[in-house]
């Protein structure tokens, strides 16, 4: 079989990707290119990094630089992609923040701003990319759920509440689009090393807490999500929807 014959190829696809500078989101939109989509990569932050590397792929690769906190950028983005590519394919939203404190000292701020960034954000971009996938009767949306999708954490009681959310969202919107040929599926990281958890792995204490209760008995890496993404986003997947799929080295099977 020919790699472009694979169930797993996304040559001729293109690709949206949100928080893509780093992290999680620069691995999955690196394993996208490489499995042969073009990649549109959204982030505050620079993203000539990740660019590069989609390129030495082989593949195309649309930067927008945008604050997701401000809904007014949002349709802009699904345009700019189809203009760049032709049409949008796959949407994987996967830019999040976290904010710390105790619940009885967590200020209305901090609730806000990570329901904007963790939620808001995730129910307006994939209206406007199901507006462009529906008239075509195909499309994939990949939503990044969490380990506090299914337990409830402390300390981040917004972050806990928009994850739980987004575990639900993806429920919903399948009911929606499946029937218009639209897979709506979320991938839940279990705990990943990356500049979100760094608080919890610099901690002695909290850190020998998450690996004794980790079988596989180590912190998740980035590059850990890249084969469920090519997964969720190819036609290996094709019967698929709904599902929040734990990627977490064995955490909630203890």
């Amino acid at each position: 079989m020919k790699p472009n014959d694979s169930l797993f190829s996304l040559a001729g696809k293109s690709a949206l990707v949100t928080g893509a500078s780093r992290g999680i989101g620069r691995s999955i939109a690196l394993a996208l290119a490489e499995a042969g989509a073009d990649v549109a990569l959204v982030a505050r932050s620079d993203l000539a990094e990740t660019a590069a590397a989609v390129e030495a792929a082989g593949r195309r690769a649309l930067r927008l630089q945008a604050d997701l906190a401000d809904k007014a950028v949002l349709p802009r983005l699904v345009a700019e992609t189809v203009e760049a590519f032709g049409k949008l394919d796959i949407l994987v939203n996967n830019a999040g923040i976290i904010r710390r404190a105790p619940f009885l000292e967590f200020t209305e701020d901090d609730w806000d701003a990570v329901m904007d960034v963790n939620l808001k954000h995730v129910f307006l971009l994939s209206q406007e990319a199901a507006r462009h996938m529906v008239p075509r009767g195909s499309g994939k949306i990949i939503h990044i759920a969490s380990m506090l999708s299914y337990q409830g954490g402390i300390l981040v009681p917004s972050y806990t509440a928009s994850k739980s959310a987004v575990m639900g969202l993806t429920r919903l919107m399948c009911n929606e689009l499946a029937g218009k040929g639209i897979q709506v599926n979320a991938i839940a990281p279990g705990y990943i090393a990356t500049e979100a958890t760094r608080a919890l792995w610099d901690d002695p204490d909290r850190n020998r807490a998450i690996l004794d209760r980790v079988p596989a008995g180590r912190w998740g890496q980035p590059d850990d999500l890249r084969g469920i993404a090519v997964f969720l986003a190819s036609e290996a997947s094709a019967y698929v929807n709904g599902f929040t799929v734990a990627i977490d080295g064995g955490w909630l099977a203890r």
